[in-house]
C-alpha cells in the first residue's frame, strides 16, 4: 500500500526560491503554505501579547530612600510574582535597578554618617591648632 504523500516535505518554495523543508500535510503543502494568511495572523497575535504595556501602574513603588524601603519593595515584587499579579520578566528587569538603588542608599547613608563623625573631629583639630 502506497501512502497518500510519499514525500513528507512541503512541495512549495520559500520566498528565497529554496524548497520548503517543513513537513507536509495530506495536501502536499505545509500548514503555512496551505494557509498563507495564517502566518501573518499568528504573528500579529504574538506581537500584541508581547508588546502590551499596562495603561497605568496600579501600585507605584514607594520612595526608596532607605534600605528598609528597598527591602520592602523587593518583598512586594516577590509576592506579586508568586501571586501572578506581575510577570516574572518585569520583576527580572526591576531586580538590577533595585540592587543599584540599594547600593546607592547604602553609600549615601555611609557618607552621611561619616560626615557626622568628621565634622566634630575637624572642629576639634581646628581648636587644637589655635591653642
Amino acid at each position: 500500500m502506497i501512502p497518500k504523500n510519499s514525500n513528507p516535505r512541503c512541495q512549495a518554495q520559500t520566498k528565497s526560491g529554496e524548497p520548503c523543508r517543513a513537513a507536509a500535510t495530506s495536501g502536499g503543502l505545509c500548514f503555512f503554505h496551505a494557509n498563507p494568511d495564517k502566518a501573518a495572523e499568528l504573528g500579529r497575535i504574538g506581537g500584541r501579547k508581547k508588546s502590551r504595556l499596562p495603561a497605568e501602574v496600579p501600585n507605584p513603588l514607594p520612595k526608596l530612600d532607605k534600605v528598609s524601603a528597598v527591602q520592602d519593595a523587593v518583598e512586594k515584587l516577590i509576592a506579586d510574582v508568586y501571586a501572578g499579579r506581575l510577570h516574572p520578566r518585569v520583576a527580572a528587569g526591576l531586580a538590577p535597578l533595585l540592587n543599584l538603588q540599594l547600593r546607592t542608599v547604602e553609600a549615601t547613608d555611609l557618607e552621611r554618617r561619616l560626615e557626622q563623625v568628621e565634622k566634630p573631629l575637624a572642629r576639634a583639630e581646628a581648636e587644637d591648632d589655635r591653642t
